[in-house]
């Protein structure tokens, strides 16, 4: 019994060490999504001016979403260069751009949707980062602004 105990103990000791609690909190998903901000802007491509990157909402506003709990969300737009005659070809690369600034800068998990490839007018790209609790979409569009991103974080408790 005595084992028992010390092995239960120990055991939960172990979880509240390691950090294996219930999840990310609001505080730290919204302190993530705030240096997303950061990294986005000075990001090589988006810090040029031709990029246009224009933030709509920054993530300084807790919004309800259940009881007793609550989101952060970012929103910005942005251009990418010279439009070309093939829509098919700017949206690929586009779509690749943005990608490649998500996994690599910002650190997000890319879901791949390769039904993709043939859509004519957008290119949709998610991500997660599942540590956080922040899962960001893009939308990719010819028209501008090319890209419409959003990203939130889980509906979270605040502490």
């Amino acid at each position: 019994m005595r084992v028992a105990r010390m092995a239960v103990a120990f055991l939960l000791g172990g979880c509240v060490v390691s950090g294996c609690g219930t999840g990310p909190t609001l505080q730290a998903a919204t302190t993530e999504l705030q240096k997303d901000t950061q990294r986005l802007q000075t990001d090589r491509y988006f810090k040029n001016p031709l990029t246009k990157l224009r933030i709509v909402e920054r993530p300084d506003v807790d919004l309800p979403c259940d009881k007793g709990k609550f989101e952060r969300v970012f929103r910005a737009t942005a251009e990418y260069g010279p439009k070309i005659s093939d829509a098919d070809g700017y949206l690929d690369a586009a779509q690749t751009l943005v990608e490649s600034v998500l996994s690599q800068t910002l650190h997000y998990v890319i879901t791949a949707d390769l039904s993709q490839t043939d859509w004519r007018d957008a290119r949709l790209v998610k991500g997660r980062k599942n540590s956080s609790g922040i899962t960001i979409d893009v939308i990719v569009v010819p028209e501008s602004p090319t890209w419409r991103m959003v990203a939130k974080t889980d509906c979270l408790p605040r502490s």
